[in-house]
């Protein structure tokens, strides 16, 4: 049955609304991301500057302001919380799956576009980071559809055998500009640096033998500074290039040093796509070897995914920072090769290969046993904590969260769904297999953070936030000793400083202050700070809450 554009679109739609948009504000915001975008969204609306972007009220030039404006619009329209701050990457979810659907059909036809819908909706972190508050989901859909278009650019210049590109030359330039400036607008020039590597290695794997005009490619850069402009342009001409200059030396830093805890061994990126893109990453490794090519755009089109693969791969791994999302990009090309495998298995232009199965098994049985085993230790970990060594991690398990066990059946569904899938890609039933593997663990994510990740937070932060919340209205101030934390700001809903002291650790502990202080350090630090004037509240889950009041009340 040949399925209606229109509908399918709306059906994915649907979908995406149902499996994106529920339980986004069950849980609390984890520091450090979440925590820090949505205080500099939350510090947009109260500044009423939607030009710079800040957080603790000071410039903050490590991030571009496109993705905060949307979530400071989302804030305007759902109040300052938890929905709001991840709400734009739900409707960014929604879209992306649309998108690559339309990019598949197109390509190749309505089983494509729906086969790369769902690996991209079904595998585990592209799932779930449509439930974040994080910047990467926008920025990688901004970067490939530039690259996207550029390909319809070359194909329409170069004489490639795809009906349906009717447009003019100019106009696909026009729009890879756009989403090139729009991409820039929110992590950053590494967006034009991926983008021109790409066409690099694909300019030099076709001998040189690749054509466009000069013109076009200066239209491109005009575009994508013209969007640039909104905020680059505007930012310098009202204040001056400071701000500007600052966030490019960030960008430069991050490229050639790692901050702490971000260091990381060679592979990680690889290990991070193998299991973060599960169960696409085993799907997609058949397509990265030689295959039976049915067109020129066909066989085109893969080499610019593996290209865009690679390209993204050993880039991120030449940078010192290694940060799961970092190599996010990633994950088009890993879910439309998966989705190319199935396709090509299904219409018998490549043998299915048995080790896929193997494959499937192991690390899905693997992620399946860390699921189960979560609900596991959870009804034990009382009991186990007194066998850890880290004193933080010990005290963090004596959190009162309370575990029937039955939360185990997150893990059983992706038991059952990886049994049935493996068996119907035996069988050659690969669409069918598609529907399993993929629905499957949507449905696990689904549940997972509904169920498990809101009893995970109590343990890592539960006790730290509700501190936070409890403060919001008081006048005070509030500081972490001993540890970096953007909940302190964002969950107590500081308001601007009137008394710049404020910003000074030592004027906090020691200085004539004109508030009480509050201060929250965790249990294997306090030694640091046992002083006369800081008295201590109470200490819970690892952390340690102080007060120190005014001298003289």
């Amino acid at each position: 049955m040949r399925l209606n554009k229109t509908t399918t679109i709306i059906t994915i739609a649907l979908l995406g609304v149902l499996f994106f948009i529920p339980f986004l504000g069950r849980v609390h915001l984890f520091d450090w991301d979440e925590i820090n975008f949505a205080e500099c969204s939350r510090e947009m609306i109260k500044l009423d500057d939607y030009t710079r972007v800040y957080v603790d009220y000071k410039p903050f030039w490590e991030k571009p302001p496109m993705y905060f404006w949307m979530q400071s619009t989302a804030m305007k329209l759902f109040g300052v919380n938890e929905f709001a701050a991840r709400f734009p990457n739900a409707v960014c979810g929604i879209f992306t799956l649309i998108v690559v659907f339309c990019i598949g059909r197109r390509i190749y036809d309505t089983r494509f576009g729906i086969l790369w819908a769902l690996a991209y909706g079904g595998s585990l972190f592209p799932n779930m980071y449509f439930k974040s508050g994080i910047i990467d989901p926008w920025f990688n859909l901004f970067t490939f559809l530039s690259l996207y278009y550029f390909i319809l650019y070359h194909w329409k210049r170069n004489g490639f055998d795809k009906e349906g590109i009717k447009r003019s030359q100019l106009f696909y330039v026009f729009w890879s500009g756009v989403f090139m400036g729009l991409a820039v607008l929110t992590k950053g020039q590494v967006a034009l640096m991926v983008f021109l590597l790409v066409l690099g290695v694909y300019f030099i794997y076709n001998r040189w033998k690749f054509y466009f005009n000069w013109g076009h490619a200066l239209l491109f850069l005009v575009v994508s500074t013209l969007v640039l402009g909104t905020w680059y342009g505007y930012e310098t001409w009202k204040r001056g290039p400071w701000f500007i200059n600052e966030f490019l030396k960030y960008q430069y830093r991050l490229f050639t040093t790692h901050d702490a805890d971000q260091a990381g061994f060679f592979g990680y990126h690889y290990i991070v796509l193998l299991v973060g893109c599960f169960p696409a990453s085993i799907l997609a490794i058949p397509s990265f070897f030689k295959s039976k090519y049915s067109s020129r755009y066909d066989k085109d089109f893969k080499k610019w995914m593996v290209f865009l693969f690679w390209v993204v791969t050993i880039l991120f791994t030449i940078v010192q920072s290694r940060i799961i999302h970092y190599s996010s990009l990633a994950w088009f090309p890993v879910t439309f090769l998966a989705a190319y495998s199935l396709y090509k298995w299904q219409r018998k232009e490549a043998d299915y290969k048995r080790y896929v199965g193997v494959l499937l098994a192991i690390l899905g049985g693997i992620i399946s046993l860390l699921i189960l085993g979560v609900a596991v230790i959870g009804l034990k970990v009382r009991y186990l904590a007194p066998y850890v060594d880290d004193v933080f991690a010990r005290a963090n398990m004596e959190a009162d969260v309370h575990w029937g066990g039955w939360e185990g059946i997150v893990g059983a569904v992706l038991v059952v769904a990886l049994i049935v899938g493996i068996a119907r890609l035996k069988r050659g039933f690969y669409d069918r297999a598609a529907w399993v593997l993929f629905g499957g663990m949507a449905i696990v994510v689904f549940l997972a953070s509904a169920i498990i990740v809101p009893k995970v937070e109590r343990y890592s932060q539960g006790a730290n936030i509700d501190f936070f919340i409890a403060r919001q209205g008081e006048g005070c101030y509030v500081h972490c000793l001993g540890f970096k934390s953007y909940g302190e700001l964002f969950y107590t809903m500081k308001e601007k400083p009137t008394n710049l002291n404020s910003y000074d650790e030592q004027w906090l502990l020691w200085g004539d202050i004109d508030k009480p202080v509050y201060f929250v350090t965790k249990v294997d630090r306090e030694q640091n700070y046992k002083f006369p004037q800081l008295k201590e509240l109470y200490r819970k889950n690892g952390f340690v809450f102080m007060k120190r009041e005014v001298p003289g009340h």
